[in-house]
């Protein structure tokens, strides 16, 4: 404890016997064993109050690990970006609908080409030469049915 050998104790202990004397040397030995007991408990006291107290900090730390852990847990939501993808489709949907049906005719009408720029003669060839365009065929017309051609006569 101290590195005291038993020769020291022995110099110590003749020395008190001198100066204490015999008669009171046994009283001042249990005092003194006494005193050291007393001493002894209050270092193991305050030894496991302080390793007490480490515990406690330490379950307190773990403790909000644990907490932590079991607040992201109530809060995960393995949907959440597939929910995300789905309300924008919807949104871009609700769009599209409350759009008119000019908006949409116009939103994807393709490119108009000029017919004047597709039908340009060959390069070498000579306009004058080129043979003019027969009309385009037109549609017949539609027959309609009078009440008068579908009574049958009899």
């Amino acid at each position: 404890m101290f590195d005291i050998s038993w020769t020291e104790f022995l110099l110590i202990g003749i020395v008190a016997l001198i100066v204490i004397g015999p008669k009171e040397l046994p009283a001042v030995m249990r005092t003194l064993g006494q005193y050291t007991r007393k001493i002894r408990s209050m270092a193991a006291d305050f030894q496991n109050q302080f390793q007490e107290a480490m515990r406690e900090a330490e379950m307190a730390d773990l403790k909000k690990q644990v907490d932590d852990m079991a607040h992201d847990i109530k809060t995960y939501d393995p949907l959440k970006s597939a929910r995300e993808d789905v309300e924008n489709i919807g949104k871009d949907l609700n769009k599209d609908f409350e759009k008119t049906p000019l908006e949409l005719m116009t939103e994807h009408k393709p490119a108009e080409t000029n017919v004047a720029e597709s039908v340009r003669p060959a390069p070498g060839a000579s306009v004058a030469s080129a043979e003019p365009a027969a009309p385009a065929p037109q549609a017949p017309e539609p027959v309609t049915a009078t009440p008068e051609s579908t009574e049958r006569t009899g």
